[in-house]
């Protein structure tokens, strides 16, 4: 046995939960994914999905995405920076780049690779970066890669942001780099409090908008738009995994800076660009959010009712502020067995456990699209709260 199989041969911490029948992942979706979807023969209601506008399965972009196979073929077989390059991706690139009103912006082949990519490269040895302790995992990764000294503050703790600033120089390069929805508990970060502290220690601010991209601001733009502070952020991150309906993500910002990036980011150099189909599929779900506003507003008239509806039945759901409902649970051998029971009853959720919350945080994440129904979120509201109640996280 090699030294790899050696040291791993151990790990057996998912054996114990599938033997109990209560381990949640990798679990097959057979057909498209819409606010109800068919797992293993087991039709379900699906709160586990962050497609908010609900256009996965829009005829128009399936349409856009065969059109873009038919005339480009399945792959670019290269990277941006060779032979990778399509009229499409610049053209998705202009158009994401007047949507957020930034100067331009990259197109990279997952949201992934744009915050490991660019923080490795943006901020240099002498430089700060300082993020949010609950941060997403690709923003803890790319701040790992870079040269800079790498500082946290507590979550949206703006006195603990200025206590960490406060110490640094005021010359130095500082960049704050920020979550505009946290994923797993929904709330949003304070960004007028940190466009403040900006001013007052001559900083800079990045923001990750995977989750607020067709959900916050005008036509969905995001949270810095919705705050009226789009300039004020000086790099705004983005996917398209999301309300966007395919893979990918982009960050829009100055000419200068991007142009920095596109001759120098590796993960947007070293990796293969974006499928033709992706890329189309991507910017047909931009042209329907600008052209259906009224998306968004169903979005947010069942986000209101299904949070009215778990605050009513006594759920603990946190300072959330968005599609994102967290039903905490705080036990994580409670949480996966919450997770196990409402599958069984028709719900699909997420568990949200260590490394990813601490462990008096765990919770299962409900997540919300523009084309779920009141009376699917009073069918699970009912299921999840006889289960809460037979576990006894609730009254």
């Amino acid at each position: 046995m090699g030294q790899l199989q050696e040291k791993y041969k151990h790990y057996r911490e998912p054996q114990k939960y599938m033997e109990a029948d209560v381990y949640p992942y990798f679990r097959a979706i057979e057909g498209k994914q819409g606010t109800e979807v068919e797992m293993g023969g087991h039709k379900v209601l699906m709160f586990g999905s962050n497609a908010y506008t609900g256009l996965t399965g829009d005829q128009r972009i399936i349409d856009a995405a065969k059109a873009a196979l038919d005339k480009y073929g399945s792959g670019c077989a290269g990277s941006r920076f060779l032979n990778g390059t399509l009229d499409l991706h610049v053209q998705l690139e202009k158009e994401i780049s007047e949507f957020i009103h930034k100067d331009d912006c990259l197109c990279f082949s997952t949201g992934f690779s744009v915050n490991q990519g660019v923080l490795a490269m943006v901020v240099g040895k002498d430089d700060y970066i300082i993020c949010d302790d609950r941060d997403h995992a690709s923003i803890v990764d790319g701040r790992r890669l870079s040269f800079a000294k790498q500082l946290h503050y507590k979550h949206n703790d703006m006195e603990d942001l200025e206590r960490v600033l406060q110490k640094l120089p005021y010359e130095a390069i500082k960049l704050i780099v920020v979550d505009g929805v946290f994923s797993m508990e929904g709330d949003l970060a304070k960004l007028p409090e940190i466009v403040e502290l900006k001013h007052k220690y001559n900083c800079s601010i990045m923001v990750d908008e995977a989750h607020g991209i067709g959900v916050f601001g005008d036509h969905g733009r995001g949270v810095c738009d919705h705050f009226g502070l789009t300039d004020e952020v000086d790099l705004i991150m983005g996917t398209f995994s999301k309300s966007l309906a395919s893979i990918g993500g982009f960050i829009a910002s100055d000419w200068d800076t991007i142009n920095f990036l596109r001759h120098t980011c590796r993960t947007y150099i070293f990796s293969a660009s974006n499928t033709p189909a992706a890329t189309a599929a991507a910017m047909e779900a931009l042209h329907i959010l600008q052209k259906e506003p009224e998306r968004i507003e169903a979005l947010w008239d069942v986000t209101r009712y299904a949070l009215k509806r778990f605050r009513e039945e006594g759920f603990e759901i946190g300072d959330t502020e968005s599609p994102i409902i967290p039903l905490y649970v705080r036990d994580v051998e409670k949480t996966f067995l919450v997770t196990a029971l409402a599958f069984k009853a028709g719900v699909f959720i997420n568990p949200v456990i260590p490394p990813a919350c601490a462990p008096q945080d765990t919770l299962v994440r409900y997540a919300l699209m523009a084309t779920h129904t009141k009376e699917q979120v009073d069918r699970s509201v009912v299921a999840l709260k006889k289960i809460f109640v037979e576990q006894g996280i609730i009254k």
